[in-house]
């Protein structure tokens, strides 16, 4: 018989390319280059894409996870995304296998947040 195949839905971490530098303290480009964002649309229509990003890399990289839990922000910007002052990042359900990004605006001199958008992990199986 031939080797043992494993029918993983997920590969091994070590196997994965996100993880295969051991230096966690290099930059990772969620855009491919810095990003600054000046408006809520531009937000709308171009973080999703990063915070998917964020998110399968909070999945794989337990360093990554536990400073985007600390400080979302801070996180972002360490890797090159910038977020409009106004613009707050909220990580929720952090230690559940369903954690959710929501990015707020809050306008000066307000207590009030409206929510602009948010990502959640949601894992499907199929048949």
């Amino acid at each position: 018989m031939s080797e043992k195949t494993s029918t993983s839905l997920v590969p091994s971490p070590r196997r994965l390319p996100a993880v295969q530098n051991d230096d966690h303290k290099e930059r990772y480009k969620f855009g491919g280059e810095e990003q600054r964002f000046a408006t809520r649309d531009e937000v709308r229509k171009f973080l999703p894409d990063i915070l998917g990003r964020v998110l399968a890399r909070i999945w794989i990289d337990p360093e990554f996870h536990a400073d985007f839990s600390r400080n979302p922000q801070k996180s972002l910007e360490d890797n090159g995304v910038f977020l409009p002052e106004n613009m707050i990042i909220d990580f929720q359900r952090q230690d559940s296998d369903r954690p959710r990004i929501v990015v707020f605006e809050q306008r000066p001199g307000s207590k009030f947040k409206v929510r602009v958008l948010y990502l959640q992990l949601v894992m499907m199986a199929g048949r």
